[in-house]
């Protein structure tokens, strides 16, 4: 029975190399973030199939072919079938009603790069889109998915800088959370790819800071002191 369990773990060990190496990419939406995420996640080796509510669409057939490497494009609920990886690339607030339509996820990496944004406000800065009891977008997902492992990551950055990384002048951070390490470093190998800097900053329960980073950066942007995010790494101790 123990070499059996060493076995199993092995075998885990092997399908989390294989997710980050060449993965099979559920990019569920078809709009800004998942234009910006489907070509780079399959210029680095991964093998990306678009879930859209209209396949056949011309703006799909276009993303199609601009991602190229073999992508291709069907309903949201047949992308996530095989799919190591599961890319939350729809509004904020769609986020949990497409969750719970794309059925069972279980053992699937779930990126969310998803914000909540509550605009509506009489002073023009907006506030985060949630009440404190709810947590954040991403803890919700997981409640909805909780054999799924859910990472939020790309939610504190514009679409320009994800495809063009430099346009921002200089290095850009990508803070990371999710209750599973080993899915963390998956989903930092994909930001690694796409030539930014991963930030991995723990559990999922800090996942609610990192969407209320995204407000304040918003905030900044519409008065005018507009800002990316670049943690710096602190020099080692001699």
């Amino acid at each position: 029975r123990k070499s059996l369990s060493l076995i199993a773990a092995a075998a885990a060990l092997v399908a989390f190399s294989t997710a980050a190496s060449a993965a099979k990419i559920a990019v569920i939406g078809s709009g800004n973030v998942a234009t910006a995420l489907g070509p780079g996640f399959a210029a680095q080796g991964h093998t990306i199939v678009y879930g859209s509510r209209n396949p056949g669409e011309q703006k799909v057939k276009d993303l199609v072919a601009k991602t190229g490497h073999g992508a291709t494009a069907v309903l949201q609920n047949d992308a996530v079938k095989g799919a190591d990886i599961v890319v939350l690339a729809v509004p904020g607030t769609a986020a949990e009603q497409v969750v719970k339509s794309l059925g069972d996820l279980s053992g699937k990496i779930i990126l969310d790069p998803t914000n909540r944004v509550d605009r509506g406000t009489p002073d023009g800065y907006a506030n985060y889109g949630l009440a404190a009891t709810l947590g954040s977008n991403a803890e919700l997902i997981q409640a909805l998915q909780p054999k799924a492992h859910v990472v939020k990551a790309f939610n504190t950055l514009n679409v320009k800088q994800m495809i063009d990384p430099a346009s921002s002048g200089g290095p850009l951070s990508i803070p990371i959370v999710g209750d599973d390490a080993k899915s963390r470093e998956v989903v930092a190998a994909l930001v690694k790819g796409m030539k930014l800097e991963p930030v991995d900053l723990g559990p999922l329960r800090f996942a609610r800071v990192l969407e209320e980073m995204l407000v304040i950066w918003a905030n900044a942007r519409s008065h005018g002191a507009p800002y990316n995010y670049y943690l710096r790494p602190e020099p080692k101790a001699n």
